[in-house]
């Protein structure tokens, strides 16, 4: 079950009905993100899959970033009363010990994000850079508020964009406007993010926490096992040919068709009212 309260880096907290928001908690850091951290933000996510209570995941940072990236700064954590697992060695320290960092405790956070069932917001404050950059790439809807700035711009220290920010950004960009972004270290602000298809929208600072609430409580309402799968679906048919991608959701349909969720939609189109969808979660 998820916990409402502050870790190592970060702050939890639940809304209703059943939206967790997580918010980057050290803005004197720009929200830059540790090793330690990572590992509890990725339990949290682990949590977050398997809490029934929680439907919708928002990300969001404090003060003038998103998360400015992987901290560099050499600075110890945050201390907190509360964390959700050990600490192991963070790697980085030769080549294997940097493969392993990357592949066990920083790409695994998008892939998580990319995999939860639930969907995901990252209502982006500020700037958001190389490791929150590639988190809010990962997330299903990406609201920015006007003044927010965002790129990976890792050439610009002779780094790759190596939690898969190469891969989310074709998704959304194709490979020709990628090449241009990544090659020319590219950070731009969220006007010009909104017109290369990077986020959803771009609201007024002041009405991003309000906005990204307001969906996030719009996706809360919506039949969220048809939804869970459909998320899933969405994301594999980018990537498979169509014979298959019929086949996919063809073996999810039985699970949505024959859930409560299918007869209160149709119910409630014949009685011509809103359904009342997630009475299963209620209960």
């Amino acid at each position: 079950m998820v916990r409402e309260g502050t870790y190592r880096g970060f702050e939890l907290q639940i809304d209703d009905p059943g939206i967790l928001v997580v918010t980057f908690n050290q803005p004197e850091r720009l929200n830059g993100m540790t090793p330690t951290m990572k590992r509890d933000l990725l339990e949290t996510l682990a949590q977050a899959q398997m809490d029934d209570a929680v439907r919708v995941v928002v990300f969001t940072g404090s003060g003038r970033a998103f998360s400015a990236g992987d901290d560099i700064s050499g600075k110890e954590d945050p201390n907190t009363d509360q964390w959700l697992v050990p600490d192991i060695y963070p790697g980085h320290n030769n080549n294997i010990g940097t493969y392993n960092g990357l592949r066990w405790i920083s790409q695994p956070i998008n892939q998580a994000i990319r995999k939860l069932d639930k969907l995901t917001i990252a209502a982006i404050n500020g700037v958001a850079i190389q490791t929150g950059f590639s988190l809010a790439l990962a997330c299903d809807f990406r609201i920015a508020a006007q003044g927010a700035k965002m790129g990976s711009g890792t050439l610009r220290f002779g780094l790759l964009p190596d939690e898969g920010g190469q891969f989310l950004l074709v998704q959304l960009m194709g490979v020709a406007n990628t090449m241009d972004f990544l090659m020319r270290k590219r950070v731009v602000p969220a006007e010009e993010a909104l017109a290369l298809g990077l986020v959803h929208e771009v609201v007024d600072h002041e009405a991003l926490h309000g906005h990204a609430l307001a969906l996030a409580r719009e996706l809360a309402d919506g039949p969220q096992v048809a939804m869970r799968l459909l998320k899933q679906s969405i994301y594999r048919a980018a990537e498979m040919p169509f014979d298959q991608s019929l086949d996919e959701i063809a073996a999810k349909t039985p699970m949505a068709d024959h859930h409560p969720d299918a007869r209160e939609g149709v119910t409630a189109f014949q009685e011509k009212r809103a359904p009342r969808f997630n009475q299963w979660l209620e209960r």
